[in-house]
């Protein structure tokens, strides 16, 4: 689901692990009893690559879906394989299969792709002979029906900001909150790149297999998102990434020119993108979605060894109210979710300092257990993890990423009802929400001064007086975020 602070941003496991602010669900409001109510789906407008890109604004309709109760162990996801009648493959001619063919030859969930007979199929339709067909980096824009974004060649990596993300919804409610992806934003980069390249393969190189893994089986998943991954930074970063001979990767951040086949392609992921994912595959016994691979470098609570070969409810199992109120309606999302729809979705905690990586014992969480009263405000940050979910179009793996970014709590101050937001919600929410996001150990200094600029803001005409405190307008974004995060960035 999507990550979560254990679990938080998992959540996209990302939708999957979406809930575990590292692994996988982060729960942010739930209500509704349909399916499509449960997870808050809206409909936003796309943005530009140009710098702002649109606000986008949700639209408030969820359409009911009924969810009815019925045996899903053989449904198959979307299938893709109609794109290749227009795609040329050297010596493979296209033909029109049906799903039972695909269900009597499917790839077995552990079995290596490159070792198996070529007759077997993915369950996205695909023959593993027409997989070895499209050879290295096909047209995963045709492949999956996701375009490739727009270059974005105004971006500077030294002064680039992420785009300030307040993901706090009220009423506060266990629910994913989900949108459909902004495409242009998939793999956001900012001025924390080096810093956060490295502190990634420094925690690799110290803790191995609980931050990168990859179990039998996931072999073609790691390499089509390693694919993905790269065509789109090459893409939308032009100017820094470019691809030759569809194998050497040129980082002009970093001044590398890397094989792409020297290493797991999870690694080549680790050494030139600094954002977490994790790889879930659908087994074809049952159909439930598995925990197969990743490399989770963020994570709060647990980490990628705990985790990892486990099931989709197994992941959230930390999440409250996860079992009774998501887990039937994630494991049918995970089961039919297209390629060509991915979705995003926010998952925030209050914390001292930045901690990017606290597994379980780890001696950050101390800092949990009590109300330091010599804890200057400059300390709190906010910690959004911003996920992403997608499936992949040739594997059918279910792909959640999802990066940490912090802010220092001070900044709210000049953003509308952004203090009486999350003022609110610290004082009114679920009581087993806030302590499983573990915000306590901050609010004896953030709770105050949330309170003093909401008054401030009143006084100072950035909000109406007694206005009344809900879910931002254009969530996650608050109004004038634009023209604050230029200035912030010199333009």
């Amino acid at each position: 689901m999507f990550p979560l602070n254990l679990p938080e941003s998992f959540w996209f496991l990302g939708l999957v692990l979406i809930g575990l602010t590292g692994l996988g669900i982060v729960v942010d409001g739930i209500q509704g009893k349909s399916f499509w109510r449960r997870i808050n789906l809206h409909h936003r407008r796309a943005s530009s690559s140009a710098t702002p890109p649109r606000t986008i604004s949700p639209n408030n309709k969820s359409s009911a879906n009924a969810a009815s109760k019925t045996n899903h162990a053989d449904v198959l996801p979307p299938q893709r394989r109609h794109v290749l009648a227009s795609m040329e493959m050297e010596g493979v001619s296209y033909r029109a299969i049906d799903e039972k063919e695909v269900r009597e030859q499917i790839l077995p969930m552990t079995t290596d792709y490159r070792t198996c007979e070529d007759e077997k199929y993915t369950p996205m339709g695909f023959s593993l002979s027409e997989i070895k067909a499209l050879g290295d980096f096909p047209d995963y824009a045709e492949l999956s029906g996701v375009p490739l974004p727009q270059s974005y060649l105004e971006f500077d990596i030294d002064k680039a900001l992420p785009r300030p993300y307040r993901p706090f919804r009220w009423a506060y409610h266990q629910t994913m909150s989900l949108t459909k992806l902004e495409l242009d934003w998939w793999i956001e980069l900012e001025n924390t790149y080096k810093q956060r390249i490295a502190q990634r393969k420094e925690l690799y190189a110290k803790h191995g297999s609980s931050v990168l893994g990859a179990l039998p089986g996931s072999e073609l998943a790691c390499k089509e998102l390693m694919e993905m991954v790269l065509q789109f930074v090459c893409a939308r970063y032009p100017q820094y990434f470019s691809l030759s001979d569809k194998r050497i990767l040129h980082n002009k951040i970093l001044d590398t020119a890397q094989d792409v086949r020297s290493k797991h392609p999870l690694e080549i992921l680790l050494d030139n993108i600094p954002e977490d994912f994790g790889i879930m595959l659908r087994d074809d016994q049952t159909s439930k979605y598995f925990l197969r691979a990743g490399v989770i470098c963020s994570a709060l609570g647990w980490n990628l060894g705990t985790k990892i070969g486990l099931q989709l409810h197994e992941i959230h199992e930390p999440i409250p109210d996860y079992r009774e109120k998501m887990q039937f309606s994630m494991d049918r999302f995970f089961k039919k979710m297209p390629s060509d729809k991915p979705i995003q979705r926010g998952s925030w905690g209050l914390e001292v300092g930045q901690p990017l990586y606290m597994p379980k014992d780890d001696p950050h969480e101390a800092l949990r257990l009590s109300q330091d009263p010599s804890l200057c405000l400059e300390d709190c940050h906010l910690r959004v993890d911003w996920q992403t979910l997608r499936r992949l179009p040739l594997s059918a793996a279910v792909v959640f990423n999802f990066k940490a970014l912090f802010t220092p709590v001070t900044e709210f101050r000049d953003e509308p009802r952004v203090p009486a937001l999350l003022a609110e919600i610290l004082t009114k929410g679920k009581k087993n929400l806030l302590e499983y996001k573990s915000t306590w150990h901050v609010e004896h200094v953030v709770l105050p001064k949330l309170e003093e600029w909401v008054k401030e803001q009143e006084e100072n005409g950035l909000v109406p007086k007694g206005c009344e405190v809900a879910t931002l307008e254009d969530s996650p974004w608050f109004k004038g975020w634009q023209d604050k995060w230029h200035r912030q960035q010199g333009f």
